[in-house]
């Protein structure tokens, strides 16, 4: 994460400096992967990035070498040339002939597979015994240092306790949120254009019409989505606005029509209840081809969500150029992908006035990394799932922590697969006890129903009510 930033392989060449370094160009394993190829790189390529090590040191001061075939072919590994110079730094001058022999394993009995499933298993412990440290690690580093005080253990038999004024969390938090996005996610640092928006009519319904709309962000890099205007709206009025978010391989139109059965229409009856809605399109449609950038976006400390909070950070701009908007009351409600965007754009983008999390929360850390849960990522082909030191920084509490004071929902299907009611509830305990310790409990809520993956629409939508000021209708 966030090599290219620094390094390339010149630069990783100088850390070796002033000891010697002989670089073979030999022929390596030819591997096919959805996950990406690997090739052996043309010569020049080789060539040049060796002569920029000499552009990175005093002359002299590393003695090092590039070792080929003639015209440039691959050589060994272990090719003569390149043996006898890695020998002479260690001041051997001559070197006796190689044998004709090949060297071969006299033991009997010996295998090697054993020995290789002994080292996995030991580096697979260590790596479960950091998770089940990571709790604590992530408490160090967030909440006990934000408020010392609420690592209180005292034994107390008090009725009621006192709540802490929220503010100096909120000034705390400050630091935590940009670090999230910066070190975490991941942010671009080009400005934004202006957003530009082309729009056309796209639905007509009795209730609301519809409008596809696309957004400038960066040169070639675009927002788009579909926005619901009610009919009823009244010249001057300011309405507040549903941001619905689609999951993984779903487009804008998913959430407003076809009763798909992840979403059941949850835009367009928002629309139908008076709010202005507006679905976007994120960027994980495509499979392994949204993977492929998420895997390159790393190597210059970005992510998926570097893009995407890009993009949202331009929708609410625009949003709130609208005459009937009122932008201060622009919710965001997402499910499954939608639902991690719900934990990660909004929790840095403090233009969302409140999030709603279906389908998606979690016990983050087990989710990506256990190996003894079936349904982690271990198991599943979202290979691109993993983030730059997460466990030990924020997991799913520490990311809605981010939301303090504004409102938090969860939507938790009792038999949704994305997880586990106790890992989901875990979590979310942390998120309720402190919004309690802070005198914020109105302002959160996790709502369980026993369905699946998908958008149950009951609990949700009162809160959207409740929070964002604006009366259901029948």
């Amino acid at each position: 994460f966030a090599l290219l930033q620094e390094f390339g392989d010149a630069e990783i060449a100088t850390l070796i400096a002033p000891r010697a370094l002989v670089v073979e160009y030999s022929q390596a394993p030819e591997i096919t992967n959805p996950r990406g190829d690997l090739k052996t790189p043309g010569f020049q390529s080789v060539r040049t990035e060796f002569d920029r090590i000499a552009t990175l040191t005093a002359r002299g001061f590393q003695p090092a070498l590039l070792v080929s075939g003639r015209g440039g072919t691959p050589v060994g590994p272990g090719s003569p040339e390149a043996v006898e110079w890695f020998a002479r730094q260690f001041g051997v001058e001559r070197m006796k002939p190689l044998s004709g022999r090949i060297p071969s394993d006299r033991r009997k009995s010996f295998n090697p597979d054993g020995r290789q499933e002994r080292q996995v298993k030991a580096l697979e412990r260590c790596v479960q015994s950091l998770i089940r440290a990571s709790e604590s690690a992530r408490q160090q580093f967030f909440l006990y240092k934000v408020m010392p005080e609420l690592a209180d253990e005292t034994w107390s038999m008090q009725l009621r306790h006192k709540t802490f004024p929220p503010d100096r969390f909120i000034e705390g938090a400050k630091w935590y949120r940009r670090y999230f996005r910066e070190e975490v996610l991941g942010v671009f640092d080009e400005p934004a254009l202006g957003p530009n928006p082309r729009t056309r009519r796209i639905y007509d319904n009795p209730g609301w019409a519809g409008y596809e709309v696309v957004l400038d962000v960066w040169p070639e890099v675009f927002a788009w989505g579909i926005l619901l205007l009610p009919k009823d709206l009244k010249p001057g009025e300011r309405r507040p606005v549903v941001v619905c978010q689609h999951g993984r391989n779903s487009v804008p139109r998913d959430v407003i029509e076809g009763d798909v059965p992840y979403y059941h229409n949850f835009a367009a009856r928002l629309a139908d209840q008076g709010f202005i809605t507006f679905a976007p399109h994120n960027l994980y449609r495509g499979e392994d081809r949204y993977r492929w950038l998420c895997r390159k976006a790393n190597g210059v400390k970005a992510t998926l969500f570097s893009f995407i909070a890009a993009q949202h950070e331009q929708i609410l701009r625009w949003l709130a150029t609208l005459p009937m908007v009122d932008s201060s009351r622009i919710a965001f409600y997402g499910l499954s992908y939608g639902g991690e965007t719900a934990v990660r754009v909004p929790t840095v983008l403090e233009g969302y006035a409140l999030s709603i999390c279906s389908g998606d929360f979690n016990t983050w850390t087990e989710k990506v990394a256990a190996t003894d849960q079936r349904f982690s990522f271990m198991y599943t082909i979202e290979w691109e799932m993993p983030y730059w030191n997460m466990g030990s920084t924020f997991d799913y509490a520490e990311m809605a922590y981010l939301m303090v004071p504004r409102p938090f929902m969860v939507e938790r299907g009792h038999n949704d697969r994305v997880g586990r009611d106790q890992w989901v509830a875990h979590q979310y305990a942390k998120v309720r006890w402190l919004y309690a310790q802070l005198g914020l409990d109105g302002k959160t809520e996790i709502e369980f129903f026993n369905g699946g993956h998908t958008i149950n629409g009951a609990g949700t939508f009162r809160f959207l009510h409740q929070h964002l000021n604006w009366p259901p209708r029948d």
